[in-house]
């Protein structure tokens, strides 16, 4: 093979690993994002309801209140492991694809 094909090739490759650098990159600032607004939402609906039972007049409500917080908890984490897991699976499909494209780049003559 020589220079330049060679040199072709690791140009190509480069933008290979370039590009998928960048999209797993943006995939994790979109999980981020994600994950703080979810974060956010949820201390807003929790201290709503922290004010909530100070306001109560009997045991009761206030316990009530205090489940409706625990499934708040619950659904907020099923959120983000649910948003976790499509982050992930995006991940490596980006990253299957790259190595198929960089395959397809060395096996070429």
């Amino acid at each position: 093979m020589d220079l330049t094909r060679w040199s072709g090739k690791a140009v190509e490759t480069a933008t290979v690993w370039t590009d998928a650098n960048q999209r797993v990159l943006r995939e994790l600032v979109d999980f981020s994002a994600a994950t703080a607004r979810e974060g956010v939402k949820l201390y807003a609906e929790l201290q709503q309801k922290a004010l909530e039972a100070l306001r109560v007049d009997s045991v009761d409500k206030a316990l009530t209140i205090l489940e409706g917080q625990a499934q708040m908890l619950a659904r907020s984490a099923e959120r983000m492991q649910t948003s976790a897991e499509q982050t992930g699976k995006s991940i490596q499909e980006t990253c299957t694809a790259a190595v198929a494209k960089i395959k397809d780049v060395c096996a070429q003559a």
